[in-house]
């Protein structure tokens, strides 16, 4: 099968897990287009059966803003006509399914069908939803789909409260790569960072306000001011500034580590004993299923799709939001001597669900 995949080519985890899902369906034998302003950083190695377009964007002096969105319809155009493409799977409703829904009626005036699977990845339903000015787009772009996917039962129950959508909505869950996401001993690694046997905490984000990374550091205080502990902050992003201040003026910059971004998180999960997302709202929670395949069980908000990723008393603990003091009490019980190894062992247990040999299939079906 020819399949084109329109996906946003960052670190975000809807570029991540539209990338892994292109080449597992290259291994397979279809050929994968995939279609973006970039090269998605997990297509970082030549792969037989894939191929990457990017999209080009001209500046021109009439436009204050570039028209992106008319530049990818173009692009996937172009690229269904020359390739044969049989299916466009886009990856956020804002702009990739407006586009290719614009590709498709073009394509059809030459006689050119094509099927369009829509993937609702999270803040393009619950951030775009908000705003009242895109939902006509946003809804006429899921009707013209011919199968529309959601990554955890919240985003859909969210997808159906925000728009006036009432076609089915598939629940395709995302999945990690085991061959990546696996417990790696890194002793010398962890000894250079806890060399006193210090717990580990690990957050990682991109330290966006919906993150709560400041309620990251006072989980961590709280912990801290029990049991010795570190904490290392992975990634980079708005808040990043602030928190190195807070950290700097409550005189613990030698326990919280900034990492910034990082491209081989894994090998810094397989030294952690506790993940943190606190997160306001997450739609699915790849960033705790990461964790939970190093070993890594997982402290979060009862928010969105976290629940059902991880789960409340087995894997780890969900508060209320902002619950500060329950999370770092939750904490201080995972990482008892007696209790740390089995909590370890039931968030890996938990995240083998998740295999890409599992929801390959579901894609597959829809294809």
């Amino acid at each position: 099968m020819n399949i084109g995949i329109v996906c946003y080519p960052t670190y975000g985890g809807s570029g991540v897990v539209a990338t892994e899902l292109g080449k597992a369906l290259a291994v397979k034998g279809n050929n994968v287009h995939f279609i973006s302003y970039d090269q998605p950083v997990r297509l970082d190695a030549f792969a037989q059966n894939i191929y990457y377009h990017e999209v080009s964007i001209n500046n021109y002096p009439l436009f204050k803003y570039a028209p992106y969105e008319i530049a990818l319809t173009s692009k996937i155009v172009d690229i269904v006509k020359a390739h044969k493409i049989e299916v466009l799977h886009v990856h956020y409703a804002i702009p990739h399914a407006a586009a290719a829904v614009t590709a498709k009626h073009i394509l059809a005036r030459e006689g050119i069908q094509i099927k369009i699977i829509t993937t609702l990845h999270g803040t393009d339903i619950t951030l775009v939803g908000k705003d009242k000015s895109y939902e006509p787009v946003v809804t006429y772009s899921l009707q013209e789909s011919d199968v529309v996917t959601a990554v955890s039962e919240s985003l859909k129950k969210d997808t159906y409260s925000f728009f006036n959508y009432s076609g089915e909505i598939h629940v395709v869950p995302n999945f990690i790569d085991f061959e990546r996401f696996n417990k790696q001993p890194k002793d010398h690694f962890k000894k250079g960072i806890a060399p006193n046997g210090e717990k580990i905490l690990v957050h990682t984000s991109n330290f966006r306000r919906v993150k709560r990374v400041p309620d990251v550091l006072d989980i961590y205080r709280r912990v801290a001011s029990k049991i010795p502990a570190k904490l290392l902050l992975i990634g980079d992003g708005p808040e990043r500034a602030s928190i190195e201040e807070e950290c700097r003026n409550c005189d613990i910059c030698s326990d919280v580590i900034f990492l910034g971004k990082q491209e081989a998180v894994e090998e810094i999960l397989s030294v952690a004993d506790l993940f943190l997302i606190p997160s306001e709202t997450e739609s699915f929670g790849l960033a705790a299923l990461e964790a939970m395949a190093c070993e890594v069980p997982v402290i979060s908000t009862n928010t969105g799709g976290l629940p059902e990723v991880n789960i409340d008393g087995v894997t780890g603990f969900t508060s209320n939001i902002g619950d500060t003091e329950k999370m770092a009490a939750d904490a201080l019980t995972i990482l008892h001597d007696y209790n740390l190894a089995l909590f370890k062992a039931r968030a890996k247990e938990h995240s083998l669900n998740y295999k890409l040999k599992n929801i390959l299939p579901l894609y597959e079906a829809l294809y």
